[in-house]
């Protein structure tokens, strides 16, 4: 079996991660010769290719795939990617994200692949963006869903969004969870040594947040929640962990009288470092407005961390209401001063949402358990 990947970058973040994990997972398979296609990777928000650097021939960089919109780019990157499948004549053409979905699935059907599976990490369109945007990205997804196989839904909430504007059938989805190693989480202790290190007292509550320092990912909301959090809370720090292009806005947010001493900059964090980082929080936030299934999520509870996030997209299938934490809508900046205030004065609390929270990834996430679903729905895809 032979299978290529696209992706349209690999920078640190959910859906890159999910993508490299999956590749290492297939070429441990037996009889499976896998590829990674890839755009160029630049900037604040880290790179994944080092993994691949003892891998030779598994990475391929096609510079003409770019994240933004750009004809001509684009057109050159249809054209590249279906003479790469030429050449490799893979039996599977699996792509990740908008940009690559889009040119990987139409070079695909041009280079006459016979099986064509996408990954549905988050939505391409959605109330995140205006109308033409959302004209432009709905139509691009139904004319790249009509020369898809199959569909996999990282979380059930991509599969109804995608299915109610027309793009597929049902039976052509299938959700598999965002996997990832495991262990490293599920070691996860309080870290009174680090926390001393970033000058948080023992006593203080700290609140994280694991996502890069870019638009739509709610730190802006944190912000504005913060000092009504901090009145409520009075030992309440704050721990960011990743960096990204709004770093300086929001290092000048932290600067405010009010805030001044209250937030710590992780900086960008190898994902390999993630749970050390996590060692020093008491619970993790998630304020996204544009998440398939929230990677920050599963990994703090598999750290045993409770969790207070947005009922955006997939969140509410891993954040489970009143079970591994509480669900609030979009912008209830109340609402999430009063869920963090409950759990910061109920240590039980936290300990049996992060107990549950532990249990239930245990269960449902492990990156062994995201290979094998995949390699399965490949199989059953190529026997049709």
């Amino acid at each position: 079996m032979r299978v290529s990947h696209v992706i349209t970058r690999l920078i640190v973040g959910g859906a890159q991660e999910n993508t490299v994990a999956t590749v290492l997972g297939l070429l441990e398979k037996p009889g499976v010769e896998v590829e990674l296609i890839s755009g160029l990777t630049a900037g604040s928000e880290g790179t994944l290719e080092p993994v691949f650097a003892d891998r030779p021939g598994v990475l391929k960089i096609v510079p003409s795939l770019v994240r933004m919109v750009h004809p001509w780019h684009d057109t050159i990157a249809i054209f590249q990617l279906a003479r790469a499948y030429r050449r490799g004549r893979p039996d599977i053409v699996h792509t990740h994200s908008g940009k690559a979905g889009f040119n990987g699935r139409i070079a695909a059907k041009l280079a006459g692949v016979r099986c064509i599976v996408h990954t549905i990490h988050g939505p391409s369109f959605g109330p995140f963006q205006g109308a033409t945007a959302n004209f432009v990205y709905r139509n691009a997804e139904r004319m790249a869903g009509r020369v898809t196989t199959h569909f996999i839904s990282v979380a059930q909430a991509m599969t109804e969004q995608y299915l109610a504007v027309g793009i597929g059938q049902r039976e052509q989805y299938t959700r598999i969870f965002s996997g990832f190693p495991l262990e490293p989480f599920l070691a996860v202790k309080r870290d009174e040594v680090l926390r001393a290190e970033l000058g948080f007292a023992p006593d203080d509550f700290v609140i994280t947040k694991l996502a890069r320092l870019f638009e739509l990912k709610g730190h802006d909301d944190l912000f504005e929640a913060a000092p009504a959090i901090v009145r409520a809370i009075p030992n309440a720090k704050f721990l960011l962990i990743g960096d990204g292009p709004w770093r300086a806005r929001f290092e000048t947010k932290a600067a405010a009288p009010e805030l001044k001493g209250r937030f710590v900059f992780a900086g960008l964090v190898k994902p390999v470092e993630i749970p050390k980082w996590l060692g020093a929080a008491d619970v993790l936030t998630h304020l996204s407005f544009r998440e398939g299934l929230p990677r920050a999520l599963s990994q703090a509870l598999a750290s045993a961390l409770p969790v207070v996030a947005y009922d955006c997209d997939g969140a509410s299938e891993v954040c489970l209401e009143g079970r591994t934490g509480f669900l609030i809508s979009k912008r209830d900046i109340v609402g999430l001063c009063d869920r963090l205030s409950r759990l910061a004065g109920d240590a039980e609390l936290r300990k049996r949402f992060g107990a549950e929270g532990r249990r239930f990834v245990r269960e449902n996430f492990g990156v062994e358990k995201m290979v094998n679903d995949i390699y399965a729905l490949y199989q059953k895809a190529l026997k049709h």
